[in-house]
Parts: C-alpha cells; sequence; structure tokens
C-alpha cells in the first residue's frame, strides 16, 4: 500500500476509534444520575430508561434484589455512575451513597458490593449531634444530595457537604471533593465553611451577619452549575439565631468565589425544601423558594424590599460575573400571616418547566413551587411578580389545589406534573398551551407525612413510570403508569414479605438508573430490578403512545 494511502489509512482508522470511544462515553454519561432529582432543573426524570417498563414492572417478575447496609441514616439521594474503572477492580456501574454518621460508600450498582468506603471525619470528630432538633437525628452528617461532575472521559468527582464535632465541643461545616475511583480527597480539601455578609440581622458584628457552623445544615441538594458548586443552608428547627445563606465555590480550588445572604438584616430564611436542590436555567439563573422569615414589605423604585429580607419568598437569583444577586422574585400578598404561623413556602422545592407555547405562540419560561398553604404557584421566569399586598402579580396560582400541603417537590414527564401532598394522593396536573389544570388523575393510595416525592422513568416520552416512596414500617415502593396513575407493583403486594427493605425515611426517593430502582433507608440502601431466572423478565418494551 502507497505511504499515502497507509497514513489515511490510519487516520481514518484513528478517527473510527475516536469516534467509537466518543458515542460509548457520552452512552456511559446518559446513563448517569449526578444530581438531586436527576437534572438542574429538578425534572426527577430518567428518559434514558430501556430495561423497565409498564409490561414488565408487576411483582411476578420485578422485586427486590438485594440491600446493603451501611452505618448510618441515608437521607441523601444515592447518585448513579455508569460504567466506571476502578484501578485494579475492573469496570462497574457505581452507586453512591452519603450516610448521616459522615460517610461516603462507593458501591457496585449492581450487586451492592462495597468498592470503597471513606470517612468525611477528622481524627478524633464524631458526626454533630442533633441540635436539639428531631428534624434530622440522632446524628448530623451528611444530610444533603452530594453532586457529581464528570467531564468526558473522567470517572467522575463527588462533592458533599459533611457536618461535624470535634473533640472541643466545636462544630464544623466542610466540603469535600472525593475521587470516584479511591474515595480519596482531593484539591487540598476538604474546606472549612465560613462567610459573612453585610448586614444587621441575626448573629451580626461590625456590621456584618456571620456564619456560625453550629447554627445550620446543609439539607439542599447541592447544584454544580456554570464552573461552579452552589451551597443553601438550613436550620436546626426554627432555633435562632439564623439568617438564609447561600455559597457558590470553585471546584477544582475549593476557593469560595460568591456569597448571598438573602435575609440580612432579619432573621430565618431557611433553605431546606425537604432536601430539594436549587435548581437552575441554561443561563446559570439560580431558583429556589425561601421558608419563614423576615420580608420588607417598604419596597425600593426596582419594587425590591429595601433592606434586602426576602423571607418566604420564590426567589430568582443571577450569577452574572461569578456574583449570587437576587434578580426577581414573588412573594404572596399574605406574606405576613404566613410567616407568623410558619406556612411557609421553604418546604417545598422549585421544578423549572421546558420551554412551552401558549395560546398566542409566545414562548413561556415557568417553573412551579408549592409550600405549606395548599397553593400551587407557577411564575413566569422572566418576570416572577414582585409584591403586592392587594394581590398576586403571579403567572397562574391554583389555590388550595394541593390540600394537606407540601413537604416534597413534584415530578415532570411529558407534559405532566406530578404532586404528592401530605395525606394524599399523588396528583397528576397537565398542561396545555402553557396552563396548568387539575388535578386531572390520582392513585388509589395515599401517602401519611411527608407525602411523596415521585420520580419518572421512561425511554424517551414512551413507558413512563412514576415511582415513589411510602414513608411508614416498612417503607413501600410503588409504581404507577404515568399516565393513568394505575398502579403496576408496590413492595407490599408479595405476602411473604419478599420485598421489604425496612423502615420509611422521610424525604428520601427513588434513583432509577439502567434497569434498577435504588432507594435510600435508615441503615442502607434497597435495590429494585428485574428478578433472576424469571420467563417474563425479556418482555418486549411496549412503545405505544398511551403507555407514556
Amino acid at each position: 500500500m502507497p505511504s499515502s494511502l497507509l497514513s489515511r489509512f490510519h487516520c481514518s482508522k484513528l478517527l473510527l476509534i475516536s469516534l467509537i470511544w466518543l458515542a460509548n462515553d457520552s452512552l456511559a454519561h446518559s446513563q448517569d444520575v449526578l444530581t438531586y432529582h436527576n437534572d438542574n432543573s429538578r425534572t426527577g426524570s430518567y428518559a434514558q430508561e430501556t430495561i423497565l417498563n409498564p409490561s414488565n414492572v408487576n411483582s411476578t417478575v420485578f422485586g427486590k434484589l438485594f440491600v446493603s447496609n451501611v452505618d448510618g441514616k441515608v437521607d441523601a439521594q444515592p447518585l448513579y455512575l455508569f460504567a466506571v474503572t476502578i484501578p485494579g477492580k475492573g469496570t462497574h456501574n457505581v452507586l453512591v451513597v452519603a450516610t448521616e454518621h459522615d460517610s461516603v460508600y462507593a458501591l457496585d450498582a449492581d450487586t451492592g458490593a462495597q468498592i470503597w468506603k471513606k470517612t468525611m471525619l477528622k481524627s478524633g470528630e464524631t458526626s454533630s449531634d442533633n441540635r436539639g432538633c428531631n428534624q434530622v437525628t440522632p446524628q448530623i452528617g451528611i444530610t444533603s444530595t452530594p453532586v457529581i461532575v464528570r467531564p468526558a472521559g473522567s470517572s467522575g468527582v463527588i462533592y458533599t457537604i459533611a457536618m461535624s464535632k470535634d473533640s472541643s465541643g466545636h462544630y464544623h461545616q466542610r466540603l469535600h471533593a472525593i475521587d470516584v475511583n479511591t474515595g480519596s480527597e482531593l484539591y487540598n480539601g476538604p474546606k472549612e465553611i465560613a462567610a459573612k455578609y453585610p448586614g444587621t440581622g441575626d448573629n451580626s458584628s461590625g456590621g456584618h451577619v456571620v456564619f456560625d457552623p453550629a447554627q445550620y445544615k446543609e439539607r439542599s441538594g447541592l447544584l454544580y452549575s456554570k464552573g461552579v458548586i452552589y451551597l443553601a443552608w438550613a436550620s436546626h428547627c426554627d432555633f435562632r439565631p439564623y439568617t438564609g445563606w447561600i455559597m457558590g465555590y470553585n471546584p477544582t480550588t475549593l476557593a469560595q468565589t460568591t456569597v448571598l445572604n438573602i435575609t440580612p438584616n432579619g432573621n430565618e430564611g431557611a433553605i431546606w425544601g425537604s432536601g430539594a436542590g436549587l435548581a437552575a436555567d441554561a443561563q446559570g439563573n439560580i431558583f429556589f423558594l425561601d421558608a419563614n422569615g423576615s420580608f420588607d414589605t417598604t419596597l425600593n423604585a426596582k419594587g425590591f424590599p429595601s433592606s434586602g429580607d426576602y423571607g418566604n419568598g420564590f426567589i430568582k437569583l443571577s450569577t452574572a460575573n461569578g456574583s449570587l444577586s437576587v434578580a426577581d422574585y414573588f412573594e404572596m400578598d399574605n406574606q405576613q400571616q404566613e410567616n407568623g404561623s410558619d406556612t411557609d413556602l421553604g418546604s417545598g422545592g422549585v421544578l423549572l418547566l421546558p420551554n412551552t407555547k401558549d395560546a398566542s405562540g409566545a414562548v413561556r419560561k415557568l417553573a412551579v413551587g408549592a409550600g405549606k398553604d395548599s397553593n400551587l404557584y407557577v411564575v413566569d421566569r422572566t418576570s416572577m411578580g414582585e409584591f403586592n399586598a392587594n394581590s398576586n402579580n403571579i403567572y397562574q396560582e391554583l389555590s388550595s389545589s394541593l390540600p394537606g400541603g407540601i413537604w416534597s417537590m413534584p415530578a415532570y414527564f411529558n407534559g405532566k406534573l406530578y404532586y404528592g401532598p401530605v395525606g394524599q394522593p399523588i396528583y397528576q396536573f397537565k398542561f396545555s398551551q402553557a396552563k396548568l389544570s387539575g388535578p386531572v388523575m390520582q392513585t388509589a393510595n395515599s401517602f401519611g407525612y411527608p407525602g411523596a416525592t415521585p420520580s419518572v422513568s421512561s425511554r424517551s416520552i414512551h413507558n413512563g413510570i412514576v415511582w415513589a416512596s411510602e414513608n411508614s414500617s416498612p417503607a413501600v415502593l410503588h409504581a404507577y403508569d404515568a399516565t393513568t396513575l394505575a398502579e403496576l407493583y408496590n413492595s407490599n403486594q408479595v405476602a411473604s414479605g419478599r420485598d421489604h427493605f425496612g423502615n420509611g425515611n422521610k424525604y428520601i426517593i427513588p434513583t432509577i438508573a439502567h434497569g434498577k430502582v435504588y432507594i435510600g433507608t435508615t441503615n442502607g440502601v434497597a435495590a429494585f430490578g428485574l428478578l433472576p431466572n424469571k420467563a417474563a423478565v425479556n418482555a418486549p418494551t411496549n412503545l405505544d403512545a398511551t403507555q407514556e
């Protein structure tokens, strides 16, 4: 072969190999679940599911595969990485599990076997006590869902916040960056969390409010957006002094890059959302629901609170130029009543909806949120409504549509929204021409406190299944057809208790990935999937449009 042809042959071969590698890498990353509720819009949608479908999720061929025990409560959502090459141990699908005992585990997602376990505690430290609050008890370690950053060709880095107590009785909050391959600390971590912000509110000194690590827990799932790791902070019960903090960190130096306090001249304003993560759009704007706290009814010329206090608000933050600032907000007209009665928005999470056209053909960028007051709020992300003492200037409000209130967040799939209020069924709401109607469907069973945060698996827009965990003793995993909300399966259906997996855990939500469903428990993580040696395991995937 002439040298020129040989050269072109080798180039073509190298190009082909590169394309195959990139395709395989893309496939691997499409299977990953790297953040709370699957994506930065917090939709809870896993749309790459090619194994589970409404035809084979039933108690005959589907059930519990294993339970892996760990050293504490699993309050964080388990995360999943597809096809990770572990040095000296081969390639594994990896399940990342964090515990309130301040441990992070990498488990084989297909067998439950431990690949590695690492403590986030320094020598002589323990996990924090519950700080006199029974919300997270008996210990506080890793409460929030970590976030994993996995660039193409990388196994990934796990970012997590761990709370601890040293031998002198001092409390610590630290940001850790953990190597997925080994569990080792990266970037000279961990980083001690400290902050101050101009203000005269709770725990202020010298014209600044000061972050006291003893007074906070990191309940909201971590957010990675536009090259920054974002943290948000909640209180222990409503024990003052505390205010509303959001912080940004560089992912490779762990240096703090930006700080914002949204009640700097007041008090309260925690950010917890029953574990929901801050949401972010494609431009890097951040959205969240704030808990009860100070709100300034005196507004400046732009319609914003004159003292910068946004308690009990539906808030949009700008991250322009690497700095956090309030860009827009919505505050209900009865905010004083809701603040006074602890009937706030802060118990729920924000979900950003895909762009949609209204009846006039205009593109709408919407977000939904709900809290304890039973109302469902839909805001236009480009003009949220601000505050008017006489009426709510909001895109759409469905009053009293969520009886029992929300201590959870919804899921979204194919034009439908799924909410699980306290003591109620999961309700399906439907979008048409950028307006929400409903509920149009509901499950036959109800969910006790704290209701349910659903997740949805599908193959694109087909074979939709709504999954939810019931906080009961024993816990119950439910699966419903996403179109009709008819129940397909629950883990109590087999009389022998074959599929029982322990007692319920308050805010835990199912993680679906590559044919399996994972649920955190009070002492481990359970995995469900198609049972071995069942004739119906290979039931064909139903792609009929009626089985969305």
